[in-house]
C-alpha cells in the first residue's frame, strides 16, 4: 500500500515545532496522559486514577507537558484542571490512537 502526501513546503520553524512536541510525547506515561485527557479538561486526580501512578509522579510529567506548550491549566477552588491546549495535538493523538490502540 502506497500512501501519497501532497507537497508542501518545508518550513524549518515548523520542523522545529513538531519535532518538540514529538519529543515531549515520547515518554510512555506522558503519552498516556495525554490519551486520557483527549479533548477533556481532568484535574489531576482523576488523571491520576486513569493512569495508575503516583500524583507526584503525574505532577512532574505534567509540568514537562505545559512547558512544553502542549497542555493548559485552570484553577478551579483548589483544584488544577488540565487540558490539551492545541488542537493540532488532539488530532494527533486521535491519529495515532487510529494507527496503534488495538480498540479503535
Amino acid at each position: 500500500m502506497e500512501i501519497k502526501y501532497p507537497q508542501t513546503s518545508i518550513n524549518d520553524t515548523d520542523i522545529a515545532k513538531a519535532a518538540h512536541c514529538l519529543k515531549a510525547m515520547s515518554h510512555p506515561l506522558r503519552l498516556k496522559i495525554l490519551c486520557v485527557l483527549g479533548s477533556d479538561s481532568i484535574c489531576v486526580q482523576q488523571i491520576v486514577d486513569q493512569v495508575g501512578t503516583s500524583q507526584s509522579n503525574i505532577s512532574q510529567h505534567l509540568a514537562i507537558l505545559k512547558d512544553k506548550k502542549i497542555l493548559g491549566s485552570k484553577k478551579e477552588a483548589n483544584r488544577v484542571y488540565y487540558f490539551i491546549d492545541d488542537d493540532r495535538m488532539l488530532l494527533l493523538i486521535k491519529m495515532m490512537q487510529d494507527v496503534f490502540c488495538s480498540n479503535h
